[in-house]
């Protein structure tokens, strides 16, 4: 059966990330180890215990979207809208009445409009029901990421939203790739969108003990696989991806980026937030998207890690990626590019596939910056604090979510 299935490649690319709001800004500040982390601005968190995130900043929707639209849009579907046009743009594919039909999108969001739920739950509690917003539901639901896309777009094709957490954007990106090599549409915009840097998100990360807590020095924060990481740092943005069946590519003399040649994934069906010991559920994502690639440990020329800079996650990642790629795995340079981003939750999947697929063209490794004491739990090779020169093949990509979700995705270069 496999032989049937339609090859799928990445022809576009879009980003609105804490280091760069373009593809261009993003790569450079990957390359360069730019910090996205610094004291929170879109609140007042004096009294939090945690006080700082990686925010979107010099954000200007102007261009992107009508004033009206604007004031009508949660932050999270600003974000996945923009880097769908960027996307899209990059492409260079027109979407017009002959092709919309065979055109979808798919963007994930852990979360979805959570600062306007908060803020009309405000405007329930002070000034009564009849003063809530017509806009609450439409604004907060997180699928109005890939509604609003679509409508932005004219894309006709298939169309959901996936919520699974933190695995929400790589999900979304291995939903896209199978609907395509069935055939089922010829081009998928997807990926992931998320604006949770509010007082109920940082809060509610707060209490459960998953975010850092260096309120001191927040730039040294998210130190992912560090002996010394105490939490991860909360992030926001977008990353989106136009994927398209290879056949419909090339009869359009379509630019490609990449392939994508793998997607594995599992739950862990073990705990709410905790993964399972030993990265069990994370080992089998891994394995299937190898199998699904028909791939071996030996092709494996990079990781991107889910690498949250939480105690817990970091040490079993590195153990799931060592039990299925075995020796090797102290071969392949694995980062965490969330060490600059922070962990943009549902939207990490997106900018990460992003990441991989300039590693591959540019055959550069963004490093995983902050990394200074070696953890004996976490022995791998981390590219520390500086970009690496590399010759890339093939990347894989991990994301791991709350619930229990684990995705990993294959990309490789064209051959």
């Amino acid at each position: 059966m496999l032989e049937s299935l339609h090859r799928v490649v990445v022809t576009g690319l879009g980003a609105i990330t804490p280091i760069g709001n373009t593809v261009e800004e993003y790569w450079e500040g990957l390359t360069s180890g730019r910090n996205g982390v610094a004291a929170i601005s879109l609140f007042d968190a004096s009294a939090h215990a945690c006080r700082f995130a990686a925010e979107v900043t010099n954000f200007d929707p102007t261009g992107f979207l009508e004033p009206k639209e604007s004031k009508r849009w949660d932050r999270f579907s600003k974000f996945g809208v923009i880097a769908s046009k960027q996307a899209l743009a990059d492409s260079g594919l027109q979407i017009e009445q002959a092709n919309a039909s065979r055109v979808g999108v798919i963007i994930g969001s852990g979360v979805g409009g959570l600062l306007t739920m908060e803020t009309q739950a405000h405007v329930l509690a002070d000034k009564g029901p009849s003063r809530v917003s017509p806009f609450t539901v439409p604004m907060m639901i997180p699928n109005m990421a890939t509604g609003l896309a679509a409508i932005a777009l004219g894309a006709k094709g298939p169309s959901s939203a996936v919520a699974t957490a933190c695995a929400a954007g790589s999900n979304a990106i291995g939903d896209a790739f199978r609907l395509l090599q069935l055939g089922k549409a010829d081009v998928m915009v997807c990926g992931g969108a998320e604006a949770s840097i509010t007082p109920l998100g940082v809060a509610g990360f707060s209490s459960a003990k998953a975010l850092s807590f260096r309120n001191d020095d927040p730039q040294t924060a998210s130190r992912p696989f560090d002996a010394e990481r105490d939490g991860f740092v909360i992030g926001e943005g977008s990353g989106v991806l136009v994927l398209e069946t290879l056949d419909h590519a090339n009869a359009r003399g379509a630019t490609i980026h990449a392939e994508v040649v793998g997607y594995g994934t599992t739950c862990d069906a073990h705990h709410i937030t905790s993964p399972s010991p030993g990265g069990v559920g994370g080992a089998e994502a891994i394995r299937l998207a190898l199998a699904d690639g028909k791939l071996d440990a030996e092709s494996v020329d990079y990781i991107n890690a889910h690498g949250t800079s939480t105690p817990a996650n970091d040490s079993n990642e590195t153990a799931a990626i060592k039990s299925v790629l075995k020796q090797r795995a102290h071969e392949i340079p694995v980062s965490s590019t969330k060490s600059m981003t922070g962990h943009l939750l549902g939207g990490s999947g997106g900018i990460e596939a992003v990441a991989c697929i300039l590693a591959l063209k540019h055959g550069i490794i963004p490093p995983t910056i902050n990394y200074c004491n070696p953890d004996p739990a976490c022995d791998l090779d981390y590219v520390p604090n500086i970009a690496r020169e590399h010759k890339v093949k093939l990347v894989l990509s991990n994301s791991f979510g709350f619930g229990g979700h684990n995705v990993c995705l294959a990309f490789r270069q064209m051959i």
